[in-house]
């Protein structure tokens, strides 16, 4: 009820009943939302309230039948269930069981759907330059990076702004750490924008854990000079969710690359068995699209003396791999720069292709508007350089109204893309030198894991 407010008191914690309350230090106390900063009771007064109103809402508690909560609590926001994690023992063991966790997000998905309120996640890294020796990015003279919730509606509104463990930060080797991709509510990191490490977290800013990978199988050390890239999906049948590392092993001059896969679970902590997949090369620079319960990456292969791109799929689920042919029309060339993305619609993926060289300067938007139905393959539109600097945008992302989310080569400012009308609108937010964005959903997985680790 809007019209009732229960006080917000500071200071050290003392239990009644099992409800932890918490007690005055200071000579006064604070109504949530209402008349902050004003002093309105003395401590001893406050403490003999605070302690009414434990009673009253302790006994409410017991009047209510034990089917209703996880009923209730189903349907409160994220921060609200963390702190009712320490009402008492009952709630914490049905906030913090699996099935709750999972049911509890798939009700979000479902309000999110009706209410227009999904997220996306902005990664910004402010540098003094980048380049990208053997494909990968790399930062020079590093500033600052920042993380930010957003919702994924016209204006891209902001949500919130994302706060990143200190102390995951100091264990890294590079300065900041790259976005490999997002599922639901988790977000996989690498320690790769600069010097490869084999540093890999799952993270969940929602409530504030993260879990640190343990090594793969293939490193330089067991298997000389490779390529790798990195997914994280959700298998829905196991409720698991996976990171699955593709890698092409290279000191091979002699025969075919070999190369192989290995899927580490979030359930059992650790990593499979390596898996040969056919010969192929999927760049780790290259981003990752998570789509009906699978992976896609863009990939290379030789045939002929001449490369070919093609998309690997690998079902999370199954652990079972497939491939994807591109539009029939499309040419390989080294100097295009590619992206694979979800669908606005999120049920299928879309490529944009991107050439800079000055005598063919363009950036094309394609989707497959049915999924695994190559020739569903549909180009969108073709962009040319723009504005008096003829500068060509980088694609980012489909947004869930249809739209294209760039970021401006010059100035690095976001703006969406309506294709229809083919009508940029600024979105005032900065894309720093490096920016990702992906899907993101709050959710409450590790919050029942013992070895993550809080900040």
């Amino acid at each position: 009820m809007r019209g009732l407010i229960f006080p917000r008191v500071l200071g050290p914690k003392h239990s009644h009943s099992g409800f932890k309350a918490t007690a005055l230090s200071q000579s006064h106390f604070m109504w949530d939302d209402c008349y902050e900063g004003k002093s309105l009771l003395s401590p001893e007064s406050a403490s003999k309230l605070c302690l009414s109103i434990t009673h009253v809402f302790q006994t409410w508690l017991k009047s209510l039948p034990k089917e209703i909560i996880p009923n209730i609590l189903i349907k409160l926001p994220i921060k609200s269930l963390i702190k009712f994690t320490s009402v008492c023992k009952s709630w914490r063991s049905t906030i913090k069981d699996p099935r709750f966790i999972r049911t509890h997000l798939t009700h979000t998905l479902n309000f999110n759907d009706q209410n227009a309120t999904h997220l996306i996640l902005l990664h910004t890294v402010f540098s003094e330059g980048t380049s990208t020796p053997f494909g990968r990015v790399h930062i020079s003279g590093f500033q600052e990076d920042s993380y930010s919730l957003h919702y994924d509606n016209n204006d891209v509104s902001h949500y919130c702004k994302v706060e990143f463990p200190i102390g995951l930060k100091e264990e890294m080797v590079n300065p900041c750490l790259r976005v490999v991709g997002t599922c639901g509510g988790l977000v996989l990191l690498a320690d790769d924008l600069g010097r490869y490490a084999y540093n890999f977290v799952i993270w969940n800013p929602c409530v504030r854990k993260y879990v640190t990978l343990s090594k793969p199988s293939v490193r330089f050390a067991t298997h000389g000079g490779y390529d790798a890239s990195l997914g994280l999906g959700y298998d829905a049948i196991g409720n698991d969710y996976k990171v699955v590392r593709v890698t092409t092993l290279l000191d091979q001059p002699d025969e075919l690359p070999t190369t192989l896969a290995q899927v580490y679970s979030l359930a059992t902590g650790s990593w499979g068995m390596l898996r040969v997949l056919p010969p192929c090369l999927v760049p780790g620079s290259w981003v990752q699209a998570f789509v009906n319960g699978t992976l896609h990456w863009l990939a290379l292969r030789c045939v002929d003396d001449h490369y070919s791109h093609f998309v690997v799929a690998f079902d999370v689920g199954s652990e079972s791999y497939r491939e994807i042919m591109l539009p029939k029309c499309f040419k390989a060339e080294k100097s295009l720069e590619l992206r694979l993305c979800a669908s606005g619609d999120r049920t299928s993926i879309g490529l944009f292709v991107r050439c800079k060289i000055e005598s063919d300067c363009f950036l094309d938007i394609w989707v497959m508007k049915e999924y695994c139905i190559e020739k569903s393959w549909t180009k969108l539109m073709i962009l040319t350089p723009q504005g008096p600097k003829r500068s060509l945008p980088e694609a980012l992302c489909f947004m869930r109204n249809g739209e294209v989310m760039l970021v401006l080569e010059d100035d690095r400012e976001l703006v969406s893309l309506d294709i229809g009308s083919k009508q940029f609108k600024n979105l005032g937010i900065s894309g720093g030198q490096v920016c990702s964005v992906d899907l993101y959903e709050e959710n409450l997985v590790l919050l029942d894991r013992k070895d993550a680790i809080s900040y």
